[in-house]
């Protein structure tokens, strides 16, 4: 989730770049399109850096997808009588391990919740978040085939192979599609409201360093996935994905209910970026120091777009 004390690694914006100013574009030196496609990062997308980082994350999200679900699952399909203990635990670990290992590498988002946020707040440019999303998503599908293939078919069957099913359609399993929107948007708040204003906050980061940082992440993480399952109680239910991608490679694969209810795993996190965004507007500047490349924050590309106007953005020069 491109945490400061390591965004240098994740490939930052070009060195070999110029601002663009308004008077150039008043006269003619850079068009306003000119100007737009370079505030959404439109260069990156012939950068090998960031198609890189972007494998990177497909990868990382198959098998974050993969040994998460199989966990959880693990946990909960044991016959000891701390089961939903084991889950957060489990959560933890692996979280803790896979953002430690990606973070340098690009970032670490591994879910479109955390590129979304990204996008919107300028950390990173709409081409990279666009390529991020696609890379997550295809991860996703290639973690569940893998998961499909090697898990027994009576767990697959009772946590719907993801723990993604919601009740209706036909079936009493899972949890209401209201249920899952109130827990998807809320326990995505919780987790941007603890673990992204660290992890944006660029002072607080070199202050606390990666391994910290990515503890209380991980840490935020793993309370929201207990406190799903602790107040759902159901079998086709594996907790709050947090990840939109999570229960795509399922609904895809089973479809019927999975696919049915799947839009409130989009929904509910998404609304959750969109609230966080703007509460963490109202933030006390002097409490924090916010990563300094906001030419890429969504207020301003609506600047750009509407009128020209707004923080200086970088465009390639053509050699």
């Amino acid at each position: 989730m491109d945490l400061i004390v390591s965004h240098e690694a994740a490939d930052p914006l070009p060195s070999q770049g110029f601002s663009i100013e308004k008077n150039e574009i008043m006269n003619g030196t850079i068009t306003r399109r000119e100007m737009f496609l370079a505030c959404i990062g439109f260069y990156e997308f012939f950068s090998p850096k960031m198609w890189r980082a972007a494998f990177t994350e497909l990868v990382a999200t198959a098998f974050l997808v993969f040994t998460l679900t199989t966990s959880i699952i693990s946990c909960l399909d044991s016959h000891v009588s701390e089961q939903k203990l084991l889950v957060p635990i489990a959560v933890f670990i692996i979280a803790f391990l896979f953002l430690m290992v990606t973070v340098p590498l690009s970032g670490g988002h591994m879910s479109p919740v955390f590129t979304f946020i990204a996008a919107l707040q300028g950390i990173v440019t709409l081409a990279r978040a666009a390529t991020y999303v696609l890379a997550q998503c295809l991860g996703s599908i290639v973690g569940f085939l893998i998961i499909n293939s090697v898990m027994s078919h009576n767990a697959a069957r009772r946590y719907s192979l993801g723990g993604c099913l919601i009740a209706g359609n036909g079936t009493s399993a899972g949890i209401s599609a209201e249920t899952a929107l109130i827990l998807e948007f809320t326990c995505t708040f919780v987790v941007l409201f603890v673990g992204v204003t660290i992890a944006f906050d660029k002072r607080r980061c070199k202050e606390l360093g990666l391994v910290v940082v990515c503890a209380i992440v991980a840490g935020a993480m793993a309370i929201a996935v207990f406190v799903s399952i602790t107040v759902t109680q159901k079998p086709g239910y594996a907790g709050v994905g947090l990840n939109p991608a999570r229960c795509l490679g399922p609904a895809l694969l089973h479809g019927g209910p999975l696919w049915k209810g799947h839009w409130v795993f989009w929904v509910g996190p998404f609304l959750a970026c969109v609230v966080y965004y703007g509460f963490a507007k109202t933030l006390p500047e002097e409490g924090l120091v916010w990563e300094d490349k906001f030419e890429h924050d969504i207020i301003n590309l609506a600047r750009v777009w509407r009128n020209g106007t707004g923080t200086s953005c970088h465009l390639q020069r053509k050699k």
